[in-house]
């Protein structure tokens, strides 16, 4: 079995390593999220390019409770995510036995970088009902392309850059970050940062790809508006950016 990072969205933007991968295996397996998923078909896409002999299986994606009641803290969220990994993982489970053969799942960007796979596939082999033997290919990540397309450096001479989410910004921000890459942004709360820089990506790689940069007061409903038109245009929007504390703001 082979965990292949595919990069960000873009069909070239995969190494020779992982293509060579998806290459050497019988079938790809990739999860559905409902009756057209663009993000399947780009799996789809991307395997005709690269490994036109490879079939690409598709699983059906349990339900997962987005609801704010259940996902109002950090607690509440983890447990509705550890539930929806159950649930995964025996689907995939299921859908690894009836097939023999070396299986891919293609990866967005990097499996190092929050993706749920290796998590799915260690309660699997916990369960001790399939033999699996994991190699993990690494992947270009959003945060490499994001940084390629804007010309910059994610962290100041000899200084940090710390990497969240946008439902923990805040939470990194109270703890002195100032220079913060987010990504998995169900929105943009941007609006107490206006005096911050913003490096902004969206669908980094695909043909949709968009950028934005500037002032966050400045660019904000710029930015929203762009994210609104990618999801609108392309059915999904994936975003990155870098937000670096402006001198002398606070928060």
């Amino acid at each position: 079995m082979r965990v292949v990072g595919i990069g960000s969205g873009g069909l070239d933007q995969i190494t020779v390593e992982a293509a060579e991968a998806l290459r050497a295996s019988a079938y790809a397996l990739a999860a559905v999220k409902g009756p057209a998923d663009p993000l399947v078909d780009l799996r789809a896409r991307l395997l005709a390019r690269h490994a036109p002999d490879v079939e690409l299986v598709g699983v059906p994606d349990p339900e997962r409770d987005r609801s704010s009641s259940s996902t109002s803290t950090h607690g509440d969220y983890r447990g509705v995510v550890l539930d929806w990994h159950e649930a995964r993982s025996v689907a995939w489970e299921r859908a690894i036995a009836a097939r023999p053969g070396d299986v891919a799942i293609p990866v967005w960007g990097d499996p190092a970088f929050y993706d749920s796979t290796l998590r799915i596939l260690d309660r699997i082999a916990e369960r001790g009902r399939l033999d699996l033997d994991v190699e993990v290919l690494p992947g270009i990540s959003a945060l490499q392309v994001l940084a390629a397309r804007h010309r910059l450096v994610l962290h100041e001479i000899g200084g940090t850059v710390i990497v969240t989410t946008g439902r923990r910004l805040r939470e990194a921000v109270a703890a002195g970050a100032d220079n913060v890459v987010v990504m998995l942004n169900a929105d943009l709360p941007l609006d107490e940062f206006a005096d911050w820089r913003i490096w902004w990506g969206g669908n980094l790689g695909d043909v949709g790809e968009t950028l934005v940069e500037g002032r966050v007061g400045d660019v904000l409903v710029e930015l929203r508006e762009r994210r609104e038109r990618l999801r609108a245009e392309h059915g999904w929007v994936m975003d990155v950016y870098l937000l670096r504390r402006g001198e002398g703001t606070t928060a």
